[in-house]
């Protein structure tokens, strides 16, 4: 299985290329994150309005998505899971072996598109969090979950 993080958003900071490459590559092969990054919609200048960035970024997200993956969008109004919840996700995920895509859009969200692709929704918190943190948090959080699976001391509940 491969989990995909689709993710709006270029050039990051030093630091989140760095936090996110470390968990990233702690994951086993049987359920490997590969990050896909979407070029944001231009939000510049007067021409240029929120609705048409999120409309390009929307196209873009889902000329990424392939296949017979299980989308999952990262939402605000999607259904919070605790880290052992995650973790009993990722077991049914290895279990169906199906690849996965995790959706995260830009400074004004996913659009339409996006959310109607997915086949559920999921929030980190009710907490807006900056995008750049949010993969760091995602690819921890995977880990992580993939730590209780295996017994692994990482995480100590």
């Amino acid at each position: 299985m491969r989990i995909r993080l689709l993710a709006v958003g270029r050039r990051m900071p030093a630091w989140v290329t760095s936090a996110y490459d470390d968990y990233a590559k702690r994951l086993p092969h049987e359920c490997r994150l590969e990050l896909t990054e979407i070029a944001p919609g231009n939000r510049k200048g007067q021409s240029h309005k929120p609705e048409r960035a999120i409309a390009d970024e929307d196209r873009r997200i889902c000329d990424a998505l392939s296949g017979d993956q299980d989308v999952i969008a990262l939402a605000i109004d999607g259904k919070p899971w605790t880290t052992e919840q995650l973790a009993a996700q990722m077991r049914e995920w290895l279990a169906d072996g199906r690849d996965r895509a995790l959706l995260v859009g830009g400074p004004d969200g996913l659009g339409p598109n996006s959310l109607a692709r997915a086949h559920r929704r999921w929030s980190l918190s009710p907490l807006t969090l900056p995008h750049p943190l949010v993969r760091v948090i995602l690819a921890e959080q995977l880990f992580r979950a993939h730590s209780i699976l295996t017994g692994h001391p990482y995480h100590r509940g």
